[in-house]
């Protein structure tokens, strides 16, 4: 069980993390963490930063080694990458080069070289545009053959991953190809998302080696497409989520994607858990390079100097109202319409709102319309910057994340660490890392009114220096260390590992 982070038992669960590091005899086990996205080269949401960071917090007590897709982002960032062996062709995926990368910090990756699928302008999933790629099914069913058969063993690597751990839907049809092929490898599959499934046509089945009897209920089959995450939730030796309350919400029909029934046959079996992301120590006011000026408990008065400069950037008035900030993709999911309803509640109420982000092209264009409809009260940065973003986190007194679903969500816990109280809804990740009242403000409904209760009791706390300074001390104070997931997944892969053997 994973409790919410902050309390003595962070303390005692880092120790225990640690204590079994300096004594450990036998050989660390081999982890495969496949992803579609690191942040070490290209990510597109939070998968990059937790593919980026989690495999390093594992090091400690497992050999882990990262797969990812030779994109071009990567290939531009090194290279110089050695080739170490060959993933021969099957079924109609192609042969490709496995290339090799030696991180500044010692963590081994894996890259797959092939030029056809993967070297091209655009995001892991699309084009430029925007637009996914036709051929996603053979991009990604390409990353799971190439982790079952690192599993099965290749020659010329001289290493052999001892369990894959698969991220989302792309890397998904691993733990199926090992079923297929008969290959005795446990499997961890984390959803990051449920939402985004991998469907694609019936006929793309003989490309992708799926066999005809794999096509079923019980199977791939997904109302007569094939659905990646559902060949993973069905064949992997166990299933992760990445909040505790997430792992609740997605056996119910509002948030299962019609794949709740087949969960809460995965919490029957005992083979679904909830393990809350992390964040990674930058995330800290006293040092971050970033920031204009530094600050920290005991001291926030660097903190209106960040606010100033935020103001300055986003081109707003000199105030001495709270600072709002969003910093999110702008689609539906986050609940952006919700945040577009309620600045002109904030403006009235006397606060100011600051937005970074990219997302759909209407909720774009309402945000630049409301910049220009209170000029000096609300700016728009569409795109995204890290160093900006840091500063937002840093100068704001809030932040507003009003999401639908949200499987962890991590900008709440940036925002904590840098002092800026989340007003959420009580959902998912959100509902595990805010505590209410205390080190943000939540609300249930994913509704207007709900949120403007949220945003009132937040400029009431904002009236109070006794209670707002309170409040970001506490919120501050919180720990969210990487530590705290790597010990909960220890758990799981030894779970896995003994459902295999």
């Amino acid at each position: 069980m994973i409790v919410p982070a902050g309390g003595p038992l962070d303390t005692k669960l880092d120790e225990l993390f640690r204590s079994g590091l300096s004594d450990q005899t036998e050989p660390k086990r081999r982890i495969l963490y496949v992803t579609s996205e690191m942040s070490d080269f290209v990510k597109s949401g939070g998968l990059g930063d937790v593919s980026a960071a989690l495999p390093r917090s594992l090091r400690a007590l497992y050999d882990v080694r990262v797969l990812i897709p030779g994109y071009r982002q990567v290939l531009e960032e090194r290279p110089d990458i050695e080739v170490v062996a060959r993933l021969e062709a099957a079924y109609g995926l192609p042969a490709c080069d496995l290339g090799r990368i030696a991180s500044v910090d010692g963590l081994t990756i894996y890259v797959m070289l092939c030029s056809e699928l993967y070297d091209r302008e655009g995001s892991p999933y699309g084009d430029p545009t925007g637009t996914d790629w036709s051929d996603n099914d053979l991009r990604f069913g390409r990353l799971g053959l190439a982790a079952a058969q690192i599993a099965s063993g290749l020659p010329d690597l001289g290493w052999r991953a001892d369990l894959l751990h698969l991220n989302d839907w792309p890397s998904a049809l691993a733990p199926a190809y090992l079923a297929w092929t008969g290959t005795p490898c446990p499997s961890v599959l984390t959803i990051h998302n449920l939402a985004y499934q991998g469907l694609f046509e019936r006929h793309r089945l003989p490309t992708l080696g799926v066999p005809d009897s794999a096509f079923q209920i019980d199977g791939v089959e997904f109302h007569g497409k094939m659905s990646f995450l559902k060949a993973g939730i069905v064949y992997a030796s166990h299933v992760t989520t990445v909040s505790q309350t997430y792992a609740r919400e997605i056996q119910t029909p509002e948030f299962g994607c019609g794949l709740d029934g087949l969960l809460r046959r995965c919490q029957a079996e005992g083979r679904l858990t909830g393990i809350l992301n992390g964040i990674d120590e930058t995330w800290d006011p006293r040092t971050d390079a970033h920031l204009g000026s530094p600050f920290g408990l005991s001291d926030l008065k660097g903190k209106q100097v960040n606010a100033d400069e935020v103001r300055r950037d986003f081109g707003l008035a000199v105030s001495r109202g709270p600072l709002f900030a969003v910093v999110s993709r702008l689609v539906h999911q986050k609940g952006v319409d919700l945040t577009i309803e309620s600045t002109e509640t904030i403006v009235r109420q006397g606060g100011q709102v600051v937005v970074t982000g990219r997302g759909e092209d209407r909720f774009e264009s309402e945000l630049e319309t409301l910049s220009r409809r209170y000029p000096g009260q609300v700016g728009v940065r569409i795109g995204f910057d890290e160093g900006q973003a840091r500063r937002m986190f840093a100068g704001s007194d809030f932040l507003l994340m009003p999401s639908r679903f949200e499987p962890c969500g991590l900008s709440q816990m940036y925002a904590q660490r840098m002092g800026s109280l989340p007003i959420a809804r009580e959902t998912g990740g959100l509902a595990d890392t805010i505590e209410d009242g205390v080190t943000g403000f939540l609300f249930k409904d994913a509704s207007l009114a709900a949120m403007l209760g949220a945003i009132y009791r937040a400029v009431d706390a904002y009236g109070s220096r006794r209670k707002l300074n309170g409040m970001r001390k506490a919120a501050m104070g919180r720990s969210f260390a990487w530590a705290r997931s790597a010990a909960g997944y220890a758990g799981v892969y030894d779970r896995a590992s003994t459902a295999v053997g």
